[in-house]
């Protein structure tokens, strides 16, 4: 994972946008609107039953530099911190 837990934790209420999610039916690419980083984290953990592909997902938050979580650091973060994502 690229970014640290403490530091996805402590920004999960901040401002995240999520880029290269398909929806399966139509095959297009959707737009989503800007969203807290730790229901980004949700969403494209939880994406694949939903109806979407999210293996080109990226969320991006924070400053710039700030490292983007992939579909993969999202699974691992809901999994392990899901209810502290959704913290207010």
């Amino acid at each position: 994972m690229l970014a640290t837990v403490g530091a996805v934790l402590a920004a999960r209420n901040n401002d995240a946008e999520i880029l290269g999610v398909l929806d399966l039916t139509t095959k297009a690419e959707v737009k989503l609107a800007a969203t807290r980083l730790g229901n980004a984290i949700q969403f494209v953990a939880n994406a694949s039953v939903l109806g979407y592909d999210v293996h080109a997902a990226m969320v991006f938050y924070g400053e710039w530099g700030t490292p983007s979580l992939r579909a993969k650091d999202c699974e691992q973060l809901w999994a392990q911190h899901g209810a502290a994502l959704l913290q207010p």
